[in-house]
């Protein structure tokens, strides 16, 4: 073949090939403008819970939150609840999630990993700050924190903070080393797991009663830590477990926003979720999904302090999560 029939072939696959950049880029445009900008229809913002408590009751708690934010906000909303904690840090660095409501050791992940930020801080009966407990049977003869040395013990999930992290730096720091643990899923498990004696002891989140003063000055008020999450099935929970430990207190859970969100939205976002939980729908909501109360605005300074105590559990954790799972 001569010089120029070869020059008019490559003018020719030349030509295809523009053609077909031309399709792909035309198909890539389209298919940016059918997903619109974040907020839209087509692209609403994605709203992630982690599954501290039975998904249905999130997912029917979380319309009446759905609706508000749509209502007092410009734009479309998407709720989800993965089915591990986990999962919702994972989703915001493949950018599935935009909001989320998560436990402070997920946030500290997902900012170290994702750059998320938090924006609001949950709050419970009056305090910021929430605590870690070991719990066990009443009639179990562990007393102490040292009697669960070499004792079965049931955790929630490995990127729990309440429910792992904490009660797993307790354990660290007084040298106690369980024969086995395993991981429930979720805190309600966790109570029933010792509930009905399938495990020694178990760890999950505390919140102190609540009450007038002078019931609580007398030791009563109505409970508040993972207890309550069974009364329904258990109403005799409260005199069949009792609390053997609790941990030191850090911030309550942050709602966090992925990088990348402009910052009006995040800022009408967090204006419309702190009006909403001052509405009588959105205090049952709150109760039902967290067992929140109350809202305030937060930023990442405020938590600092806990990634620098789960950085002191270090090695011990890692280990100990890679032989649980």
């Amino acid at each position: 073949m001569s010089w120029v029939g070869h020059h008019r072939m490559d003018e020719r696959v030349s030509f295809r090939n523009a053609i077909f950049l031309l399709v792909c880029a035309l198909s890539l445009g389209g298919c940016l403008s059918r997903k619109g900008e974040l907020g839209s229809a087509q692209n609403p913002v994605k709203l992630f819970f982690t599954p501290a408590v039975d998904a249905q009751v999130i997912e029917d708690n979380s319309i009446a939150l759905k609706q508000h934010l749509e209502k007092v906000t410009p734009y479309h909303y998407e709720i989800s609840v993965p089915q591990s904690y986990i999962a919702v840090v994972e989703s915001f660095g493949t950018k599935r999630a935009d909001v989320a409501a998560i436990n402070t050791a997920g946030y500290l992940s997902a900012r170290q990993k994702y750059g998320v930020t938090a924006g609001i801080t949950v709050i419970r009966f009056g305090t910021d700050k929430y605590y870690a407990q070991f719990v066990v049977k009443n009639d179990s003869p562990i007393q102490k924190l040292a009697d669960l040395e070499n004792k079965k013990i049931a955790f929630v999930d490995a990127g729990s903070t309440s429910g792992y992290l904490l009660p797993m730096k307790m354990l660290k720091d007084a040298g106690i080393n369980p024969k086995e643990i395993v991981f429930a899923g979720k805190h309600d498990s966790v109570i029933m797991m010792v509930y009905q004696g399938t495990v020694d002891a178990g760890a999950t989140f505390y919140v102190a009663p609540s009450g007038s003063a002078s019931e609580l000055a007398a030791g009563g008020g109505e409970i508040q830590d993972a207890r309550r999450l069974v009364k329904t099935q258990y109403p005799d929970v409260e005199q069949k477990i009792r609390i053997l430990q609790l941990s030191e207190g850090i911030p309550n859970d942050p709602i966090i926003f992925r990088e990348g969100v402009p910052a009006e939205m995040k800022e009408k976002i967090t204006a419309a979720f702190i009006d909403f939980i001052h509405t009588p729908e959105g205090k049952v909501a709150f109760d039902k999904i967290f067992g929140v109360t109350d809202l305030k605005r937060a930023s990442d300074a405020d938590y600092e302090p806990v990634r620098q105590m789960i950085e002191t559990v270090g090695d011990a954790v890692d280990r100990m999560m890679k032989k649980g799972s």
